[in-house]
Order: C-alpha cells, then sequence, then structure tokens
C-alpha cells in the first residue's frame, strides 16, 4: 500500500466533508471588455485567461486598475497558527484541529527573514509522502518577481505507481477587493468549467478552503488530470498547490489520477511551514481614495437574472445560476433537456463595436437589421466555439446611446458539454424580446 493510502486511511474527517452548495465565482465581472466577431466576449473569456496564465506558471502578482480584473495583490502580514484551521506540518491531527488562533489581518512590524527559492523548495519536499523521488524541482523565493512577490515551488514527484508534476505558490490577496474576485479560490460554475469537481469548505476561524479534480483542458472530461487545492486565510493569505497526472503540465495526454489525493494536497497548504513565507512578503500596496477611478455604470446581477427568469417559459426548473454586475448564466430545464442562457449587458459600446454590427465575415446563418429607434440588431445562429455539435444562438442588440445587451442560449448546459436537446429551447424571437428589455437598466 503506498504511503498516501496509509495517509488517507488515517484521515478522520475529511476537508470534504461539508460542502457549500452555493457556487463561490472568483472572476469579476468588471471587465470593460472589447468586442470581436460572434460569439461576443463573455466572463468565459476572461476566465479562461487568468487559467491559462496560472497554467503558464506566472508567479509574478498582477495589478490592474479597477475596471479589469484583479488577479492578485502583494502583501504580507504574520498569520495566526489558526488562520490555517490547525497547527503543525500538515499530518493527520492538524486536519483534525479547529483553529485556535486569531489572524491579526496586519502586516508584521518589521520585514520577516526573505525565504529563497531552495528553501521553498526544500519545504514543499518535506511535506511529500515518503517514499517517492522528487527530480525537476525549481523554486521562487519572496525577493523574486518584478512586480509583486508571487514564491512558489514546483517539482516532478515519482513512485511506483507513477509521476506526478506539483507546484505551489504563496500570495498576499488585495484587502480592498473580494477574495473571490481574485487570485485561484473559488469555484468556477458548471457553464464554464462543465467537468470540474469543485467544494467549498469553510474552517474554524474563517479560512475558506476549496478542492478540485478538473483537466488540464477543461473543456473536455478526458486527458490529463489536474486536481488543485486553494487555502485562503482570513486575513487575505492565499496557497496553491496543483498536482497533474503522469508528469507535468501537458507531460501527458492519459487520464492518470494524480498521486497525491486531495486530502493530502489540502494537508500541504495548511501545513504550519508556510507561515514563515507569507510574513516574508511586503506589506500591500493601498489606493488612496482621491485617486480612485470613478463608478462606472454597471447593472448588477441580481436585477439581471430577475429580468430574465420573467421570460423563462413557466413550468421549467432554474439551476447552475452564476451572476455578477454586467452578467447572467443560467440552467433552464423546460422537461425536454437542458439549456443555457446567458446575459450580457454593457455601456458605452458604440465606438468599440463600430463596424461590428453587421454579417460580415460572420460564421453560420445571420441578419442585421436597424429599428425604428436606431437599435442595432444582429441575430446569429451558429455552432460553439469550442468545438463538439453544441448551437449557439444569439441575438446582439446596441442602442443609438452606446448599451449593448447581447442575449445568447445552448442547447446544453454548457458550451463544451454534451448536447442535452436537439436544438436550443427559446428561439430568436424571445431572445430578441429578452435583449430589448429596458428592465435591465431601469430594474
Amino acid at each position: 500500500m503506498s504511503p498516501d493510502k496509509e495517509f488517507d486511511e488515517k484521515v478522520d474527517d475529511k476537508v470534504d466533508e461539508k460542502v457549500d452548495e452555493e457556487f463561490e465565482i472568483r472572476v469579476a465581472h468588471a471587465m470593460s471588455r472589447t468586442t470581436g466577431d460572434f460569439p461576443p466576449h463573455s466572463a468565459d473569456l476572461v476566465r479562461r485567461s487568468v487559467g491559462r496564465g496560472r497554467r503558464m506558471r506566472l508567479y509574478a502578482a498582477v495589478r490592474i486598475a479597477a475596471a479589469a480584473v484583479a488577479v492578485v495583490g502583494a502583501g504580507g502580514g504574520l498569520l495566526a497558527t489558526g488562520a490555517f484551521g490547525g497547527h503543525g506540518d500538515g499530518t493527520p491531527e492538524q486536519l483534525r484541529t479547529a483553529a485556535r488562533g486569531t489572524p491579526t489581518g496586519k502586516p508584521a512590524s518589521r520585514a520577516a527573514a526573505p525565504v529563497s527559492g531552495e528553501e521553498m523548495v526544500r519545504t514543499l519536499k518535506s511535506l511529500l509522502p515518503p517514499g517517492g523521488t522528487v527530480s525537476a524541482a525549481s523554486g521562487r523565493g519572496t525577493q523574486e518577481g518584478d512586480d509583486g512577490v508571487r514564491p512558489g515551488a514546483e517539482l516532478t514527484y515519482t513512485t511506483a505507481e507513477g509521476v506526478s508534476g506539483i507546484d505551489l505558490t504563496v500570495s498576499r490577496l488585495d484587502p480592498g477587493l473580494p477574495y473571490d474576485q481574485q487570485g485561484d479560490g473559488g469555484c468556477l460554475p458548471v457553464e464554464v468549467r462543465p467537468y470540474d469537481t469543485c467544494t467549498t469548505q469553510k474552517l474554524p476561524g474563517g479560512a475558506v478552503l476549496n478542492t478540485t479534480k478538473s483537466f488540464t483542458y477543461p473543456n473536455s472530461d478526458t486527458g490529463q488530470k489536474r486536481w488543485y487545492v486553494v487555502l485562503t486565510t482570513a486575513d487575505g493569505a492565499q496557497l496553491s498547490v496543483q498536482e497533474f497526472g503522469g508528469g507535468g503540465e501537458k507531460a501527458s495526454s492519459g487520464g492518470a489520477d494524480p498521486l497525491l489525493s486531495l486530502p493530502r494536497l489540502t494537508s500541504i497548504v495548511r501545513s504550519h511551514a508556510w507561515q514563515k513565507v507569507i510574513a516574508a512578503l511586503p506589506a500591500p500596496e493601498r489606493t488612496p481614495a482621491s485617486t480612485a477611478s470613478p463608478r462606472r455604470e454597471h447593472a448588477s446581477g441580481a436585477r439581471l437574472t430577475r429580468v430574465l427568469k420573467d421570460h423563462l417559459p413557466r413550468g421549467g426548473t432554474v439551476s447552475d445560476v452564476n451572476a455578477s454586475d454586467g452578467l447572467v448564466q443560467l440552467v433552464h430545464d423546460d422537461g425536454h433537456g437542458k439549456n443555457m442562457v446567458e446575459v450580457d449587458v454593457q455601456y458605452d459600446m458604440t465606438d468599440s463595436l463600430a463596424g461590428l454590427m453587421d454579417c460580415d465575415d460572420v460564421p453560420g446563418h445571420c441578419e442585421a437589421v436597424t429599428l425604428g429607434d436606431g437599435t442595432r440588431v444582429k441575430k446569429v445562429r451558429g455552432k460553439s466555439e469550442k468545438g463538439g455539435s453544441a448551437q449557439v444562438w444569439l441575438v446582439d442588440t446596441l442602442r443609438p446611446d452606446g448599451r449593448r445587451v447581447v442575449v445568447r442560449e445552448i442547447n446544453s448546459f454548457a458550451e463544451s458539454a454534451p448536447v442535452t436537446r436537439p436544438r436550443p429551447e427559446l428561439g430568436m424571437d424571445r431572445l430578441l424580446r429578452i435583449a430589448l428589455d429596458k428592465r435591465f437598466f431601469t430594474g
């Protein structure tokens, strides 16, 4: 029996025992999206871009203005042990230990000693099960990086049962933004990640733990498996560890399970050993209130959800609602199969859409008209941009004052998922009525 299996049998209270049923969406829909051809840019594009950046090991923290997605803010502070929900080095006892301290949420009064890339690697190696071998190890310390700090370590771990690529990063989130709008935490909605198995657990002391089983190419349920765990402490530290079955990322096309289980990965991020790394991060930079960007117009996710639901056929069921400012996605099932519906609301889009509200070079069946009040309308029926057999039906409207509403539906619960009904449910006429509803802007 492998060391990891022995470990799993000793864990009395697996970390995924209590799962929040509500998805926590980590990406803010505050980005002023540029516009292109069909299909329009959506929150999925932002999420995929962020995900790709993480997979390419971009350790440097990213800071973008308030109108963009804030990914990771640099900062640090000495954590009380309870922030991790336990003590020690991640043994089964630590997984059972409740938080006993209260994170201060304040930067250390004096700079802690820096942590080198070599020490990051040594710490990660010390938390792996015994009996395996480590190769291709590299690390990044707390004083490395051009703009911000995101120390980390990555390595290849091999046993008689196989091989896994493992990497870990440590960062501190921007204290001025919700944790689920930055960094790596939170579960992505089914419309974006149809094949993920993700859980969210709130730990004693205020920390939040996310565990996910996914794939290197998340639009498919085959190929290399990617498992990852993210711990976000009450005072804004975030520890992320991910593992790829069969070796490093994209090193294998097989479907072997990663060697380390989710409980084992959880014990790594909850280890007390990372406290000195977090303490060594610089204090977060705060933007003075006087220089804050002016508030942009926006349509709240709650309002969009309410208006969209009013247009859905009665008697069906609604599930998997994913809503944020300017965007709502949901799945509607009328008893004949699941159907994803999305509404995207944007402001000041006249210049961005110049020359793009006609049907030139648009794949699929396209119609473009101008209504009596000057509203430009483009209707498109085409195939999914992600391949497969799903159909995407879309109505794109641009009002004379620059307000844009895009409504689309897919004959599945996600664009990359299997088809669940012969054709989209609502039809182009209903999509147009939804897009022209003034309540998206007025409430």
